[in-house]
């Protein structure tokens, strides 16, 4: 059976799921390859970015304690791996959703072409090739058809969610990475702020020998 026969033994419900297996088809295609190219994308540049935001923040926690420092960059971080979570999800239900309903919406068709098959054999009384190799027919197409638009979005929906996989550990990996680098900036800092403090403490035991000195001269000319 070629395409033109099949076309005019369908009915308007055929040919109807045969337009929205179409619309689904060419949905999961186009969205299944910007997905991946993006992916692909973002893994390759989201462990620099992490690092020029957290950089940009240098100016800003140069003034701030340990504990308030390490805050504010696990915030950053936080905020942008929840941004590149987003942007790698995009367009992922419609492959999910695709890969989903395609088979049953053939299924349909089929049990629809079966229907007809039967109904056919009901008018003529006769259960005779004419009368159901049409419809038959019709019904494998839709199987086929269902299955066609369901397997290339099952691909694309696995093969980006790998992806996506590689993009959190480089975001997660490059993370760590910054967080240690905070750490390891305030503890080289602490040494030059720790012998003012001692300077300033030893100045003021100098302070309070002096005035305990003055004191007691004072009690001993009085006495």
């Amino acid at each position: 059976m070629d395409f033109a026969s099949y076309w005019q033994l369908s009915d308007i419900v055929t040919k109807g799921l045969f337009f929205i297996l179409l619309v689904l088809s060419l949905l999961s295609w186009v969205t299944g390859i910007i997905r991946v190219l993006q992916s692909r994308k973002l893994a390759s540049q989201v462990a620099d970015d992490l690092s020029q935001a957290i950089q940009q923040k240098r100016s800003a926690l140069a003034g701030l304690d340990t504990a308030a420092r390490r805050l504010v960059t696990e915030q950053a971080l936080l905020q942008h791996i929840g941004r590149y979570r987003y942007n790698s999800e995009r367009g992922l239900p419609i492959l999910g959703t695709t890969a989903a309903i395609a088979p049953f919406i053939g299924l349909f068709g089929t049990v629809w072409g079966i229907f007809h098959a039967l109904h056919n054999i009901g008018v003529s009384g006769q259960a005779g090739l004419g009368q159901v190799a049409g419809p038959v027919g019709e019904a494998l197409i839709m199987t086929g058809l269902g299955i066609a638009v369901a397997i290339p979005a099952v691909v694309f929906y696995n093969l980006a969610v790998r992806i996506n996989r590689s993009v959190m550990y480089h975001a997660n990996d490059r993370a760590h990475e910054l967080l240690a680098k905070t750490a390891e900036l305030t503890e080289a800092q602490q040494p030059a702020v720790k012998p003012q403090v001692a300077a300033n403490v030893a100045t003021a035991n100098v302070n309070n020998t002096k005035q305990n000195a003055g004191y007691q001269n004072s009690v001993t000319s009085r006495s």
